[in-house]
């Protein structure tokens, strides 16, 4: 039974899965995207999300906070300059776990992790499908409108020709 177990151990001992956490935190904080397995992604997400949330406060005290985790001085840096203005106003939630498949070797899950905000693909798709939601009740009642219209047209073409 695994009662009140909250934290996947990762097979490594304590000293070793907080250094993996945070070089995996950092390779993140730099590179902006990385590939791991599907179980380090979701213990690195609860690891770095208080650290970013951390971050909107630009104070010593929490760039060391930030730094005695991290272990990194280009990465604290990079995600204090950076990542902290870009993610001000989100309330939470800056990673994505996107799936990619199975790992040749032992099958095991991979998947993306990235940041919500740097991806501009993602961005750029979502403005465009803010810019088309409306009213439900209206969009179909403009999309029949058209197709009743377009069809007593079509039939009349080649009537009159």
């Amino acid at each position: 039974m695994r009662h009140n177990k909250a934290v996947n151990h990762l097979g490594r001992k304590s000293g070793h899965r907080k250094a993996m956490l945070a070089g995996m935190a950092s390779s993140l904080i730099l590179k902006k995207r990385i590939t791991t397995t599907e179980a380090k992604a979701k213990a690195l997400k609860p690891y770095l999300e208080p650290l970013i949330t951390k971050s909107k406060e630009d104070t010593t005290h929490s760039r060391r906070v930030v730094f005695s985790y991290l272990k990194d001085k280009e990465a604290t840096a990079e995600l204090f300059r950076t990542v902290a203005p870009k993610v001000a106003d989100r309330p939470g939630g800056y990673l994505r776990i996107l799936h990619t498949g199975f790992r040749k070797g032992d099958a095991s899950e991979m998947v993306l992790v990235e940041f919500v905000d740097f991806n501009e693909a993602a961005l750029a798709a979502g403005k465009k499908e803010a810019k088309k939601s409306t009213c439900r009740s209206r969009s179909k009642k403009a999309e029949e409108a058209p197709k009743a219209e377009e069809a007593p047209k079509a039939e009349e073409t080649p009537a009159a020709e």
